[in-house]
């Protein structure tokens, strides 16, 4: 379960905000122009110290600083903490999650076990309250996230401690069933993203294809939807031999994990997120030039993220026809792996020359691809981390994108704006099909250093034809580097976002969902 709900409630509410009795009381406050709202009202009660502190700059004006005050006079809050919005000409949807993540964050790292925001009271141009109400409500959850390892003496074990916190969220207006469903789907969607990190920050001896499948299922039991788990003989039986050679170096054996939270209550064709999990045992070194080793464990990454949105879905009780499809193998040495050269025939019938390089994850997937035909989808969306080169491209900021639809992609594109978890399209031109070429085989699974997200994606498009159909690359943005290595859970929120998008069109319009249906 993931950890920061066993310690946060965030409850929406309407009321004057300088007369709430609690222990903390978060204002925005805009470096330039006159305050207004709570911050006004609180302004004349404190006899207008929270102006003279905008006046002397104490406050600063990049968005996220904050400034903690005690028994600010004409308050009843035990602190206030002031949050800076940045100049009010230049406020943005970046701005307000800056403020949110700043405010979760001193929240989460305080003493205080309630507190009453107020950030969603000020206006983002070109967004709704709902969004504000629903970003609010993800940031907020988000910030609670703490990560701990399984096990009673494991440690981190001690934040499941941790008291209650109650998170007021003060709304400008009355309180209406929009407003309630949008903190719901911010909530819910911070949930999905904390099972991504969990599944991403585990280890890879622990997050093994066994405990993905259990995840599964775990899941399938709570929400009451199928899930099945295709093994080793199963595989063979399909013909699936390019993923079979995926996993055939590693002790642990493949699994495929089919899911389907709604697919018998859903109306119309599956939408199928399809997950790449390659889970590694004792992270063995990549062959891929200025890797990082140790974030090898993130490969799973797709895969993890799939089960988020899943759990999302399944939280909201969306009522779509989706599937996830996690293509779970190890990546460890040893065993019965397949040499350079070697030609492996996958479940379409094509054959796959394959060439000296980490490309286990592209065998995985291109026969996912294909076993998905059998849903006739609507649409497929595959993620994974699949090459260094998309984060030499685009770095952590934004996921690459690849479809052999315009339509899917600009929809995609758009929820990437609305979430915040944006992603970059990138062409899938014929010029680049050439790459991955191969003398005794169709293609071969690698096309070379030039251009390797695009030849990547040019691969796995041969797979993808029966349908409208997107990659995501999120080599860069699913986990963070560094000393602070960690899973982000995107593009959790992404797909989120388009999940729930086409619930509220399918339903605005009486019938079921559609792959070419523009949302605006």
């Amino acid at each position: 379960m993931p950890s920061w709900r066993h310690s946060l409630e965030i409850v929406p509410a309407v009321g004057e905000a300088e007369r709430l009795k609690t222990e903390l009381l978060v204002i925005g406050l805009f470096s330039s122009g006159p305050l207004g709202g709570s911050a006004r009202r609180l302004d004349e009660r404190a006899a207008g110290r929270l102006s003279s502190i905008v006046d002397r700059g104490e406050l600063g004006e990049a968005p996220g600083a904050t400034l903690l005050l005690h028994h600010l006079p004409g308050s009843t809050a035990a602190r206030t903490l002031l949050v800076s919005l940045g100049r009010r000409e230049a406020f943005c949807d970046r701005a307000y999650w800056r403020a949110l993540a700043a405010t979760a964050k001193v929240i989460a790292e305080s003493v205080v076990s309630e507190a009453v925001v107020t950030l969603a009271e000020n206006e983002v141009p070109r967004r709704s309250l709902s969004w504000r109400v629903q970003q609010a409500g993800q940031h907020l959850a988000d910030g609670s996230y703490n990560f701990f390892l399984p096990g009673p003496n494991a440690p981190g074990q001690r934040a499941r401690g941790r008291p209650m916190r109650s998170i007021m969220l003060l709304l400008p207006e009355t309180l209406t069933s929009e407003l309630v469903l949008a903190l719901r789907q911010g909530i819910a969607v911070a949930e999905g993203v904390a099972l991504a990190k969990d599944l991403g920050n585990l280890p890879g001896s622990i997050c093994t294809p066994d405990f993905l499948a259990k995840t599964a299922r775990d899941m399938g039991k709570e929400f009451g939807f199928a899930v099945e788990v295709l093994e080793l003989r199963e595989l063979e039986a399909l013909g699936m031999g390019a993923f079979l050679q995926a996993g055939s170096g590693s002790a642990n054996p493949c699994k495929l994990i089919v899911m389907q939270p709604h697919g018998r209550r859903g109306s119309g064709k599956p939408i199928v997120l399809v997950g790449k999990g390659v889970t590694c045992d004792g992270e063995r070194p990549s062959q891929t030039p200025g890797s990082d080793a140790l974030g090898m464990k993130f490969s799973m990454s797709g895969a993890g993220s799939v089960l988020g949105v899943l759990r999302t879905v399944a939280r909201l009780g969306l009522p779509l026809n989706v599937v996830g499809l996690i293509a779970a193998a190890e990546n460890s040495p040893g065993g019965h792996g397949g040499q350079p050269g070697d030609v492996v025939t996958s479940m379409s019938g094509q054959t796959i020359e394959l060439r000296p390089h980490d490309g286990e994850g592209r065998l995985l997937l291109c026969d996912v691809l294909t076993y998905a035909e059998r849903f006739k989808p609507a649409c497929v969306i595959d993620v994974a981390t699949l090459t260094e080169a998309c984060v030499v491209a685009l770095g952590s900021h934004a996921s690459g994108l690849f479809a052999n639809d315009e339509t899917l992609a600009a929809e995609l594109l758009r929820c990437g704006g609305v979430s915040g978890d944006r992603a970059w399209q990138l062409p899938l031109w014929d010029d680049y099909f050439g790459q991955p070429g191969s003398s005794p085989a169709e293609t071969g699974n690698l096309g070379g250093r030039a251009a390797g997200a695009i030849t990547a994606a040019c691969f796995l498009s041969r797979f993808a034809k029966a349908y409208p159909w997107a990659h995501l690359d999120i080599a860069g943005t699913a986990s963070i580097a560094g000393a602070a290595k960690a899973s982000t859970g995107r593009p959790v929120p992404l797909l989120a976002e388009f999940l729930i998008g086409r619930a509220a069109g399918a339903a605005m319009q009486g019938r079921p969902p559609r792959a070419n249906m523009e949302l605006h």
